[in-house]
């Protein structure tokens, strides 16, 4: 690719200009944007490239940056929920024995995939709901849930403390239950420093 076809590929996305030993293609050049044209050795004419220079900072300071304008363009085209923070769940609706109870997310130690079903373990019970982990966890904050097995995610906050058992497999520990889960091997890189 020489320098014109270069200006051709760039055009209206950046300011070109030409340094060449070449005068036969100055016409062309311009009439492909350039801002200028310089003659080799361009160190000759120091009042010209300071020229150059000038023209460039003028053209920089009138044409609005094309990242402004994909920007907009970008945010149009996903709406304005792009720029809404988004929203995690904040409640859980679960079947404990024949009731069906409203469960904040503060309070989940952690869930569980058995069977069917997905377990929403608390301090004080334990629910079940038809949500699968994997679904679940895209609907999660994760600042403030982990998932720590394919079968398991935790509430951070829960979590007492690490160990590991004779296996070498790391077992989360929390609080309000007796309960010790398993971490496997895809996370155990949350818990690197223990």
């Amino acid at each position: 690719m020489d320098g014109i076809q270069a200006a051709q590929a760039l055009a209206g996305q950046a300011h070109v200009v030409f340094v060449t030993a070449h005068d036969q293609y100055a016409i062309s050049a311009f009439q492909h944007g350039a801002v200028d044209y310089l003659l080799k050795p361009a160190s000759a004419d120091p009042e010209r490239v300071a020229l150059t220079c000038e023209r460039l900072r003028a053209r920089l300071k009138q044409a609005p940056d094309p990242m402004d304008g994909l920007l907009a363009q970008l945010s149009q085209r996903l709406g304005s929920s792009a720029l809404k923070p988004r929203e995690y769940m904040r409640w859980v609706q679960a079947s404990v024995g024949a009731n069906i109870r409203m469960i904040p997310t503060s309070d989940i130690l952690f869930f569980r995939a058995e069977d069917k079903y997905t377990r929403v373990q608390t301090r004080g019970f334990e629910a079940l709901i038809r949500k699968p982990i994997k679904e679940l966890i895209d609907e999660l904050d994760p600042a403030e849930f982990w998932q720590i097995h394919r079968s398991t995610v935790v509430r951070v906050d829960a979590v007492n403390h690490v160990s590991r058992d004779f296996r070498g497999k790391q077992l989360v520990h929390v609080k309000g239950s007796e309960e010790k889960l398993e971490v496997s091997r895809t996370f155990n890189h949350l818990f690197k420093q223990m």
